[in-house]
């Protein structure tokens, strides 16, 4: 049977990344610019030109101020799941506040979209060696499957002694982790999707979803509606590097993902994780 890779869209406003969380304050996000429905949109659109059902990691914040969004995404046969609630990252908080953060977010994308949420990704890829206890409490709340990790060594997140692969956190549970793919080249291990799509040749993406089927696996891709958006407004006051990482060939971006979307087969990561179970 061929395989059928993620395609995800971790759907946030362009002022909720991480690299302005120390330049924006959270009281001030109502009264900046929403783009997040007119950018979701053009992916909705780039989707559909292509045949190519995905899925949709939004935050609880964006469904309770934007239903319509969401019930679009859904006629239009992608999934809906979690990408908690204001995009905190997991190790900044305790088990509790998690759990409290996953179920404020699931009962808004649900009461938004009208089908139930069983799938997660963290914030940042914020899952790491200091949440041991993060997918327990993903898998007492239910949660099918979690993409939470990056099998990396980055400077904002990153879990490198990781399985590259998807594989079971826990032995007494059923819950699924699927890291988000990485690229192998010359025993260097390298992301490839978000920002690292818009900046590197497209062909290290390449490389990671056909090293991901070679070894019997989905590739997992994720990026971000504000990253088709190169009128969005700028952050003057961010740390250098962080607007580098932002901003940079945000023009080039809708091109690229067109052109990806013809080169492997992609579906839906709720898919991508029963097809991971049979093998």
């Amino acid at each position: 049977m061929p395989i059928v890779n993620g395609m995800s869209v971790d759907v946030e406003e362009w002022f909720q990344v991480g690299a302005f969380e120390r330049t924006i304050d959270k009281n001030d996000w109502d009264r900046l610019e929403s783009r997040v429905v007119a950018n979701t949109g053009t992916v909705l659109d780039l989707f559909g030109e292509a045949g190519v059902t995905a899925t949709f990691f939004t935050l609880g914040w964006v469904a309770h101020r934007h239903p319509a969004l969401i019930r679009r995404i859904v006629a239009e046969g992608h999934e809906v799941a979690s990408h908690g609630w204001d995009h905190q990252r997991v190790f900044t908080m305790t088990a509790d506040q998690f759990r409290a953060d996953l179920q404020r977010a699931r009962i808004a994308l649900e009461d938004a979209g009208g089908v139930a949420v069983t799938g997660y990704r963290a914030p940042s890829f914020s899952i790491d060696t200091r949440t041991p206890w993060a997918h327990p409490v993903l898998a007492e709340d239910g949660y099918a499957y979690s993409s939470s990790v990056a099998p990396v060594a980055h400077d904002h997140y990153g879990w490198r002694e990781s399985p590259r692969f998807p594989w079971r956190p826990l032995a007494d549970a059923s819950l699924i982790e699927l890291p988000v793919s990485t690229a192998e080249l010359a025993r260097r291990r390298m992301a490839v999707g978000g920002g690292f799509f818009r900046l590197l040749p497209a062909a290290l993406t390449d490389t990671a979803v056909r090293q991901s089927n070679q070894a019997g696996h989905a590739g997992m891709f994720y990026f971000h509606p504000w990253e088709v958006d190169p009128a969005q407004p700028r952050v003057a006051g961010a740390p250098l590097r962080s607007r580098l990482r932002h901003y940079s060939r945000l023009g080039a971006m809708a091109g690229k993902l067109r052109r990806l979307l013809g080169r492997h087969r992609w579906g839906r990561v709720d898919a991508v994780a029963v097809q991971e179970r049979r093998w």
